[in-house]
């Protein structure tokens, strides 16, 4: 079995921390990056190999990349637990954390299900990398669709995005959640059902999920806030679910350098979680839909002709 290299598990954190959070796939760049770089680096990091180190490495990431998400957005999160702890004491749903803390468990519960029953399947028959680079390119084109359909009026953007009157008090945060909570209850469970497709490595979990909120009437920088807030319960679980395997003979060997990859996922996250929030205010999905494209079809031809 090959051993993990320090400079890997830092270049892989890196990688992660920031294709988690930007609609691009991080499962997809996990596998396609190693298989383009070759040597060393293609033997290591294969994702599909039993004997390989680097899926245990990846649970480490995922659960840093899942903290840098808690530590962004603490306040909110301090507010989704009261609304959530006070809404099931009194059992009702009044006040916009109580909705927001609900909207969030409904739409967490199908990619949760469907993660428990289909993650080993899809990752062990689909973990390679010319399905990755299949799929990265469908999602440049989910997301081109999306910003096409949206100018054309079929994804209708939510208005009242300045403060309505009585509201000028309130934090930019606090505004955004307030539109959040207009969402239904089914709209949440579809945006959540979205979040299945990501999955299949290529199609990115952000991605899916901002389109689909987009697709629901959200801005696209409501749409974005609500994407990673609902995903970062499911990494954080799905990292959970995992984290003995390191505590055991798997992480024998590896520790130090999971150690230092989470560090630089929980730095690269975090910068990347501050940076969308603020991108998603003006701008849209496009330059992200023609990279994965490019980026895509590129590594298709490249690994089918050498």
């Amino acid at each position: 079995m090959s051993v993990l290299t320090y400079t890997e598990a830092i270049g892989v954190g890196l990688l992660q921390g920031v294709t988690e959070l930007f609609p691009v796939s991080s499962l997809g760049h996990s596998i396609l990056v190693p298989a383009l770089l070759g040597g060393h680096w293609k033997q290591d990091l294969d994702v599909s190999a039993e004997s390989s180190p680097y899926l245990n490495v990846l649970i480490g990431l995922h659960l840093a990349t899942a903290l840098a998400l808690v530590v962004y957005f603490r306040r909110d999160w301090v507010r989704v637990v009261r609304g959530f702890v006070s809404s099931a004491r009194e059992r009702r749903i009044e006040t916009v954390d109580q909705k927001l803390a609900w909207l969030l468990v409904v739409g967490t519960v199908p990619v949760g299900v469907a993660g428990l029953a289909l993650d080993h399947l899809f990752r062990s028959a689909l973990g390679k990398p010319i399905p990755a680079a299949i799929f990265l390119t469908l999602n440049g084109l989910v997301l081109y669709v999306t910003e096409r359909l949206r100018r054309g009026g079929t994804g209708r953007r939510r208005a009242g995005l300045a403060p309505a009157p009585g509201e000028e008090h309130l934090s930019h945060e606090e505004l955004s959640d307030r539109r959040l909570a207009k969402l239904t209850f089914g709209e949440a469970a579809k945006i959540g059902t979205a979040e299945i497709l990501a999955l299949l490595p290529g199609i990115s979990r952000s991605g899916v999920t901002i389109s689909a909120g987009i697709f629901r009437g959200l801005s696209h920088e409501d749409a974005a806030r609500f994407s990673f807030m609902l995903a970062t319960p499911v990494i954080a679980a799905a990292a959970l679910l995992k984290v003995p395997a390191l505590l055991g003979s798997a992480g024998d060997g590896i520790r130090g350098q999971v150690l230092a990859g989470s560090v630089a996922a929980f730095v690269a996250g975090y910068v990347a979680v501050k940076f969308l929030t603020k991108y998603f205010e003006t701008k849209t999905l496009t330059p992200f839909a023609i990279y994965c494209t490019l980026a895509g079809l590129g590594s298709l031809a490249y690994l089918t002709l050498t």
